[in-house]
């Protein structure tokens, strides 16, 4: 997207709500695996919404599914890692870990990001912006306990990490394929490449379809679907669009603060101080990215086919 049209003030807003989305798809989720695997449930929610999606634009604007030929593997590589590992990745986590582990190890992404924007582009950031993002996740680890874990698997360990990896795949490979696409068209190739890698790794035929039996899994299925990610992701996603990667990634970490809020008001659940404390120090991250205008020429991930861009003085 040209600098001029980008709109910094919008694409908070957008992460916000879509954090927001991806806190309120915590709860929902949490009912339907009473009956639905985690690994079943990440192939649903991103099979239907590619279907969904893709259906939209066929119908409304099928030029919108074209992409160039040299884009197709860059695409692949997105939807492989950034959209479907990354969701693989973390359900083998939590099999092993405590949530709040898992969580907050993946929330390291943006500062991977920020990481290779120094080390691959030459990129002087400012100082303050890697406080910004370890402030972030160090309130994030507050909000979800962490200090109160238990005990600690090495291979979730491993999981969690390549979770955090995938993350920061997700939020570059978005930011990128942005400069050239719009996001209908950018998640679209996304997620069916998701959907592929799950036909591949379980075949539709193979979908346990007595798991969604009634009326209620049917309603909560679609709200992991709409509310949980065909929404959240085309929110972050046109957010990628305004603001670079690793500042979404601040934003994103609302999400288990957004989601510890809920927990409260719907399920009664208390907050400790010490999470009420992390809370505000997510509060005070998201503070500072949005007082601090981003240093685009710095901050942002090149475009695809574009050259290695030179240091920042």
């Amino acid at each position: 997207m040209p600098a001029d049209h980008r709109r910094p003030r919008l694409g908070y807003a957008l992460a916000a709500v879509a954090a927001l989305m991806f806190a309120v798809n915590g709860s929902i989720a949490k009912f339907l695996l009473e009956d639905v695997s985690a690994a079943h449930l990440s192939q649903l929610r991103v099979t239907v919404s590619f279907v969904l999606l893709a259906g939209a634009l066929a119908v409304v604007d099928r030029r919108r599914l074209r992409i160039a030929r040299a884009d197709v593997p860059r695409m692949a590589w997105l939807g492989l890692a950034g959209v479907a590992i990354v969701q693989f990745s973390y359900f083998l986590a939590i099999e092993r870990l405590p949530i709040s582990v898992a969580l907050v190890i993946q929330f390291t992404g943006p500062l991977m990001v920020l990481l290779w924007l120094r080390t691959v582009h030459g990129r002087r950031l400012r100082p303050s912006l890697y406080g910004a993002v370890a402030l972030s996740v160090a309130g994030s680890a507050l909000v979800v306990e962490i200090y109160d874990a238990g005990s600690i698997d090495g291979l979730g360990i491993v999981f969690s990490l390549v979770a955090a990896v995938t993350f920061a795949i997700y939020l570059i490979g978005f930011e990128r394929a942005g400069h050239s696409y719009d996001a209908f068209t950018t998640l679209t190739w996304g997620l069916g490449f998701a959907t592929l890698f799950w036909l591949l790794v379980s075949p539709l035929w193979t979908f346990p379809l007595g798991e969604l039996a009634g009326a209620r899994n049917v309603a909560l299925a679609l709200g992991v679907v709409v509310i949980g990610t065909l929404g959240p992701f085309l929110l972050n996603v046109s957010a990628l669009r305004h603001l670079p990667a690793a500042r979404v990634g601040v934003i994103a970490t609302l999400e288990p603060v957004l989601a510890t809020m809920i927990a409260w008001a719907v399920h009664d659940q208390a907050l400790a101080a010490l999470q009420i404390a992390g809370g505000l120090l997510v509060v005070l991250a998201v503070a500072w990215v949005q007082t601090h205008p981003p240093a685009r020429e710095v901050e942002a991930v090149p475009g695809w086919g574009v050259e290695r861009a030179s240091k920042a003085a």
